[in-house]
């Protein structure tokens, strides 16, 4: 499964962005749909899981309730609505696939298998 992620770009504080990572190959040996971030001079963390199948979701609880991650299973999609944007939230952020992972393990990155180019994400003040 390959990967490509878009949509990052500046925004100020309190703005809104929607990310998006298309999915090209066998994506339907994939069991969730992962964002993952990572600010400079810190450890990449988990934002979002979504499963493919049911579309069931997960959110980080620094995001719940201004990020929201949907897919779109015609385009091969996934996106991340982010609302309320904090400075806090300006990293890279990167889309990545899970064939074998289960619910108690998707927020370790080291559960995906598949990883995307990431994009700049950047809250001003």
């Amino acid at each position: 499964v390959q990967l490509q992620a878009s949509g990052g770009g500046v925004v100020q504080a309190g703005g809104s962005l929607r990310l998006s990572c298309a999915a090209s190959g066998p994506i339907f040996i994939t069991r969730f749909m992962g964002w993952f971030r990572q600010a400079p001079g810190k450890e990449r963390e988990f934002v979002a899981a979504i499963k493919w199948n049911g579309g069931a979701t997960y959110y980080a609880d620094s995001v719940r309730d201004r990020f929201t991650i949907s897919r779109d299973n015609a385009k091969n999609t996934v996106y991340l609505q982010m609302d309320s944007l904090k400075p806090g939230d300006t990293a890279v952020y990167s889309c990545a696939a899970a064939r074998h992972a289960i619910t108690s393990s998707i927020r370790y990155y080291s559960s995906y298998d598949n990883w995307g180019p990431g994009t700049q994400v950047t809250v001003s003040s």
